[in-house]
């Protein structure tokens, strides 16, 4: 028994009415379908890459005015211009098998919990170090599963070892989709990249493998930034074993595709200077939420450093129609090999004019200041270095209603002096809040010294949110404030 992931039912969807169903792919253009329904949120995204790269490949827009004209779905044109390419999406047999290597590899096979980026690698599982991330939890896969469980690797495959290749987006990339909410459809069309179908040729699994023993390179094609193989990459050179319906293991040889100067539609990317190659965004540990927006939902002040997914842009300049939309970020967050947390947001598509923009990049970058001068002032507090940074974390998150309340007002055309203004007291009264709550216990029982230097952190953090100081500073000129006389200092 094989699975081919065009013509099979394999995709486990949830419908409006709250009901479990599995759909071939071009069901996806069924209006009642919310969205896939896999039993884990990373298989979830990559869900929702493959679909969108499908359409890209067989049927995408060629512009705006063929966009906006099939954007009610239209499930038999869609299987009609899928089925062209059944061929090359067996996942098991013989011939060309999907993402894996097109001649059968030797070797012994690694169990097939491999292909999940949060299991143990062989180091980790030899040392006996795999506390957190664990060994062994998926001794065989069901072909759908193990299907889903593929692409999200090659997609998003992390550093494995001498020879084993990333991902072109490097590992555990960050991924930015639009979401107009009104079902799988709509995320999917709203997502994917104009152009014209591909052939089959362009799927690496239909060629050669490009080896990269000698540390070649796989670029773009001449002229682009990206091709449909930006949603069908295959840095790992892999073969699945299976046994009847079951996968049972990976079978693995380095030296695959080593992705060089791709930029990926449905991501963001930045640069270290200007000129500089763009380099994928990836994400933190933690809460996604405002301080991150610059380069991911919005330009910050120096659009040349930073740019977000292709996707968003495409999105603004056309297709929303002025209709409301929200932005799903997810992505691994990885420290070097090693999976430390999965992101999940969503957050609102960000449409404001320039000036806006300008403005929205200052509330941001004076809240970054606040948050650094009361970390600073913690110091006699919390003598340890995490302690304050999880106190600077949570004054982020303690802040965020206020900022999406600057945010609207700022939609809303208030006089942006006015949301400055009442932004820096925010971050005031937070900032003095939380130094207040960690300081005043217990007060009168400290040394003398001690206290001495609670009093001053005090004033000085207080001195930086009237806009003395380098942070004080910092904050006002973000905010575009007038910095206050050098005569005194507030107390």
């Amino acid at each position: 028994m094989t699975l081919n992931l065009i013509s099979d039912p394999w995709i486990p969807v949830v419908d409006r009415s709250g009901h479990r169903r599995v759909i071939a792919p071009w069901q996806m253009a069924d209006e009642a379908i919310l969205g896939p329904d896999w039993p884990r949120a990373d298989l979830n995204i990559a869900c929702y890459e493959l679909l969108i790269g499908l359409v890209h490949m067989a049927d995408p827009p060629e512009d705006i005015d063929d966009w906006e004209n099939r954007e009610a779905p239209d499930p038999d044109r869609l299987r009609a211009k899928l089925t062209a390419y059944e061929n090359a999406f067996n996942l098991t047999g013989d011939g060309p098998l999907f993402l894996q290597d097109l001649e059968p590899l030797e070797g012994a096979p690694n169990p097939p919990d491999m292909l999940f980026i949060d299991s143990a690698g062989a180091n980790t599982a030899k040392n006996n170090a795999d506390l957190v991330v664990h060994r062994g939890r998926y001794r065989g896969l069901d072909l759908p599963l193990a299907a889903m469980a593929l692409f999200t690797f090659q997609a998003h495959a992390p550093s494995g070892g001498k020879g084993n290749r990333t991902s072109m987006r490097g590992g555990g990339p960050m991924v930015t989709l639009v979401d107009p909410q009104d079902g799988l459809w709509s995320l999917v069309w709203a997502n994917v990249p104009y152009g014209v179908s591909a052939s089959l040729t362009e799927l690496p699994w239909m060629n050669p493998t490009r080896v990269s023993d000698n540390k070649q390179e796989a670029h773009p094609p001449q002229g682009q930034t990206f091709s449909v193989e930006a949603f069908f990459g295959a840095p790992r050179r892999l073969r699945l074993v299976a046994e009847h319906d079951v996968v049972t293991g990976v079978i693995q040889k380095p030296y695959g595709a080593n992705y060089a100067s791709w930029v990926h539609p449905l991501s963001p990317y930045y640069r270290q200077k200007a000129g500089d190659v763009a380099l994928p965004v990836h994400p933190r540990a933690g809460t996604f939420g405002y301080r991150h927006w610059l380069g991911i939902l919005t330009q910050p002040h120096d659009a040349e450093l930073a740019q977000r997914a292709a996707c968003l842009d495409t999105w603004e300049n056309g297709r929303s129609g002025q209709r409301p939309a929200h932005v799903i970020v997810a992505g691994w967050a990885m420290d070097n090999m090693k999976p430390r947390d999965f992101v999940y947001s969503v957050q609102p598509f960000i449409e404001l004019s320039e000036d806006s923009r300008l403005v929205l990049s200052g509330l941001v970058d004076a809240a970054d200041n606040a948050a650094v001068a009361l970390r600073n002032a913690l110091t006699p507090i919390l003598a340890r270095g995490e302690a304050r940074e999880a106190e600077r974390e949570a004054f982020y998150i303690a802040t965020e209603p206020a900022f999406l309340a600057r945010l609207e007002a700022l939609k809303s055309d208030v006089d942006p002096s006015k949301v400055c203004a009442g932004w820096r007291d925010d971050l005031k009264s937070e900032a003095l809040r939380r130094f207040d709550a960690l300081a005043l216990p217990a007060l009168a029982q400290r040394h003398s010294t001690d206290i001495q230097k609670i009093v001053t952190a005090r004033r000085n953090l207080t001195g930086t949110c009237a806009g003395y100081g380098k942070y004080g500073k910092q904050l006002y000129q973000a905010l575009g404030l007038d910095l206050p006389s050098t005569k005194g200092k507030a107390a």
